[in-house]
């Protein structure tokens, strides 16, 4: 047929003259490439005819010829290397891929088995998931109504049980005598006593004048140095020489937020589940004495992420806004100090946090230190002998009052403060930086406590310019500034007497050595 014939004639254009022209041409271009016996007869064809120069330029291009040839075949190899190496990447991702939605499936499998669990312990107490016998609101079930077992069991409904179990706590709760007549340097010395003849731990008498004044100026202590000097045995001979033993937290590496400090509220539950330093908290809003919580490693994880809102609300200037919130909604059952789900900070709470400085640990942001008054351990305490020593009733009200009255006793003398002043232009002017009236602020605060302990002013002023203004120089281009340290020792040296600001020199002396 005549369509058949214009088909064939056609498509033979197409396909036979032209798709398999090009892959025969390629083929035969191949094949001529690599036709190592043509390449030999045209050699001997013409060699008989070749002159000493002929000769040369003939061996050249042998020469070249074969190098292309072995360039050829190298890129073929590495071409195909390459592909099967890529194809085996893919495959193991499909593999890996498959081998993720199996463990997937798994989670899935194992959640809801755990779900079933929960359910099964839950139902125990006479609920069934995610109720309890009361709603949304705290308001008391139309079952649980009917059953009229409300006011009975409403303490075993309480969603926070740790503060509830203190309110109940509490009703029989006596104040203690407290010692409203010991001074300052009373408590330093017989803190002192009490840590080497009851506990056998040696500390100099500064160490504890810097700790005890500490508590004037700021609700955050850190405790800083080498392992093995008495950093968390410090904080915590203090809680037993107050007989009130230091809630200690363990800082772990996951923590990241909040709640590592007061917990969570658990939806399935219903219940909030409280950590020790929350309930420590409610039980310190309905006393008098010290408490202190120990953040034990605080560096082990990011500060300012975990305890990010307590160092905020602390710096509140009225304590009626140290309020923290737990809980969005009110029920009935809440604690008695726990007021529209929130919890007001008590005022007799200090935090204490030990670092180790090395590589395991995250370096502590200066939003943390400028808010902290950090003390360096660095050596252990030489032995000595005390005289035994009992513990001591102290109220956190007769301790403030005795701060409050170093601060209108002890109060930093104008001419030093001028001069702080001018050291602070100084700093600016020479290594951009500026001291922050929050550090001025816990100046005029801790150096009278420390001038009430037994200090003195200068040695006061010392230590806050060395742990709180010349430790930012770490921050800066230590090569930048050497040769403005020597400046800067001299300008101390002028204005403060060679014989003092001896910290202050010891930590620039120290910046130096490091460069």
């Amino acid at each position: 047929m005549t369509i058949t014939k214009f088909l064939a004639e056609f498509l033979n254009q197409f396909f036979v003259k032209g798709v398999w022209g090009i892959f025969k041409g390629i083929g035969l271009g191949i094949a001529n490439i690599f036709n190592i016996p043509q390449y030999i007869k045209i050699f001997k064809e013409w060699a008989g005819k070749f002159t000493i120069v002929d000769w040369l330029l003939a061996i050249v291009a042998v020469i070249a010829t074969v190098a292309v040839l072995a360039a050829i075949v190298i890129l073929v190899v590495v071409l195909v290397k390459k592909y099967v190496r890529v194809r085996k990447t893919l495959v193991d991702q499909e593999e890996l891929l498959m081998e993720v939605g199996n463990l997937n499936r798994e989670v899935i499998k194992l959640n809801n088995e755990k779900e079933r669990i929960l359910a099964m312990k839950v139902s125990q107490l006479g609920l069934n998931p995610g109720e309890s016998p009361y709603d949304e609101n705290g308001e008391a079930t139309e079952e649980e109504k009917k059953d009229g077992e409300v006011d009975k069991t409403a303490d075993d409904y309480s969603r926070f049980y740790k503060c509830t179990q203190v309110d109940l706590e509490i009703e029989n709760y006596v104040a203690p005598d407290f010692d409203n007549e010991i001074t300052l340097p009373e408590i330093c010395e017989r803190f002192r006593n009490f840590a080497c003849s009851r506990l056998g731990l040696f500390y100099e008498i500064k160490i504890i004048r810097l700790f005890l004044s500490a508590f004037a100026s700021t609700r955050l202590i850190i405790l800083q140095g080498i392992s093995g000097t008495g950093k968390t045995s410090l904080a915590y001979a203090w809680g037993k020489f107050l007989k009130n033993p230091v809630t200690i937290a363990s800082v772990q590496p996951s923590w990241r937020d909040r709640t590592e400090i007061f917990g969570y509220f658990n939806e399935f539950t219903k219940r909030f589940n409280e950590t020790e330093v929350l309930k420590k908290m409610y039980e310190a809003t309905f006393k008098e004495e010290i408490f202190i919580t120990v953040l034990d490693e605080m560096n082990i994880a990011r500060v300012e992420y975990y305890f990010a809102e307590l160092l905020s609300i602390l710096e509140m200037p009225s304590r009626d806004e140290w309020v923290v919130s737990l809980v969005p909604s009110v029920w009935p059952t809440d604690p008695k100090h726990i007021i529209d789900g929130k919890l007001k900070l008590p005022e007799n709470m200090w935090y204490i946090g030990t670092i180790n400085n090395d590589d395991s640990t995250f370096a502590v942001s200066d939003k943390v230190y400028d808010r902290a008054i950090p003390i360096d351990l660095n050596s252990k305490g030489k032995f000595f002998e005390a005289p035994y020593t009992e513990e001591l009733n102290l109220s956190y009200k007769h301790l403030e009052g005795m701060f409050l009255e170093c601060q209108t006793k002890y109060k930093v003398s104008d001419e030093n403060l001028k001069k702080i002043e001018e050291l602070d232009d100084y700093v600016i002017e020479h290594f951009r930086l500026a001291f922050g009236n929050r550090i001025v602020k816990q100046l005029k605060e801790f150096v009278p406590a420390y001038v009430g302990c037994g200090g003195t002013e200068i040695d006061g002023i010392d230590f806050v310019l060395a742990k709180k203004v010349f430790r930012k120089f770490e921050s800066l281009n230590l090569s930048f500034i050497r040769d403005e340290i020597d400046g800067l020792v001299t300008y101390l040296n002028k204005h403060f007497g060679k014989a003092n600001m001896n910290e202050c020199k010891e930590y620039l002396q120290l910046l130096k050595r490091l460069m």
